[in-house]
């Protein structure tokens, strides 16, 4: 007669009701039967439960093309699509202990994933191949950061990597030309004594900004603050959600839902990605200097609405990194002005 395997769900059935007669015959009370019961099928659901999730390790960031190859980012500076990407982690004798790379999207975004949960902390990132268009040198590597690091899952973000062109482009400023000698001005007129001005009545203007142009990031609850509702641009609170990111976001949130409820999603991951992806397309479109533009925004939007839940978590946690202003060289605070009342 040939024998079961020992992972054979009919033997794991036999076990439980053998275990389920022998604890009544013993106890002599079925609710204590019962129990002992339920016990058991609860610690073997979670141990399938937590043999079925697999931990995965990402690392995300994005590059663009140094037009004026001064080593900086600039606002005429593109994300870089077609670009590869290495993450690399050396041990103590040079050898390389971990090793992964991506190509970018024509968003200027990677993602490198690493199987298990590693520790990144040592490793670094750079660009090890560009397209010829901005190909003829690469910037530094940079370091990884972690981002957060549970249930088996982990995130580290890379600061904006650079590759140059071969020449700067026309629209860069000039370096300052080399002093040359040149003949001294004719002489002229001594210029009349300019008329005295009471500066108490004619102060001078203030200086005028231009705030489109100021980096800023601001997170969601700013843009759910009355106070700040004037400084929605393009788009407004009564906005619905299709209009806004498109079809594929009209599956996922009905036809009906405005970008305002969005803001005041929390509790589910979809919301929550809906929340961040909502503050970050009005920071586009508040600030040219936003991490992300708006184009990027919709797209990273759409991927992860089509993608795995494990997307959706990534990107918003994306969003809620640009969002917050930690990016760049330094962090970008948040430039909305109180609407006059």
């Amino acid at each position: 007669m040939p024998s079961l395997p020992l992972h054979h769900p009919l033997l794991s059935l036999i076990g439980l009701h053998f275990v389920f007669l022998h604890c009544r015959a013993l106890m002599g009370r079925v609710k204590d039967a019962l129990l002992v019961f339920g016990l058991i099928l609860f610690l073997s659901a979670e141990e399938d439960f937590l043999r079925s999730v697999s931990a995965t390790t990402l690392v995300t960031g994005t590059v663009f093309c140094d037009q004026c190859k001064d080593g900086e980012r600039s606002l005429i500076d593109f994300p870089l699509s077609g670009a590869k990407v290495a993450v690399e982690c050396g041990g103590a004798d040079g050898a390389l202990t971990a090793y992964g790379e991506d190509e970018t999207n024509w968003s200027g975004s990677y993602s490198v994933f690493f199987e298990g949960s590693p520790d990144l902390s040592g490793c670094y990132a750079r660009v090890v191949e560009a397209p010829p268009e901005c190909g003829a040198a690469a910037g530094p590597a940079r370091g990884l950061t972690i981002l957060f690091r549970m249930f088996g899952q982990g995130m580290y973000v890379v600061g904006p990597l650079l590759t140059e062109p071969q020449e700067p482009t026309g629209s860069c400023p000039r370096a300052a030309a080399k002093p040359t000698l040149a003949l001294p001005p004719p002489p002229s007129r001594p210029a009349p004594p300019p008329a005295p001005t009471d500066w108490r009545t004619h102060p001078l203007p203030p200086p005028r900004q231009i705030p489109l142009f100021e980096a800023s990031a601001c997170p969601f609850d700013k843009w759910m603050n009355p106070q700040y509702k004037c400084s929605w641009k393009v788009v407004s609170p009564d906005t619905r959600v299709v209009v806004a990111f498109g079809p594929v976001a009209a599956g996922r949130y009905g036809m009906d839902m405005t970008l305002w409820e969005g803001l005041q999603g929390r509790g589910d991951l979809y919301r929550t990605l809906l929340r961040e992806g909502t503050a970050a397309l009005l920071n586009s479109y508040n600030s040219f200097g936003f991490f992300y533009s708006t184009l990027s925004v919709i797209d990273l939007m759409n991927r992860a609405l089509v993608g795995s839940q494990q997307e959706v978590l990534m990107a918003a946690m994306r969003f809620r990194r640009a969002n917050s202003g930690d990016f760049g060289a330094g962090s970008v605070g948040c430039n909305l002005s109180p609407c006059n009342s």
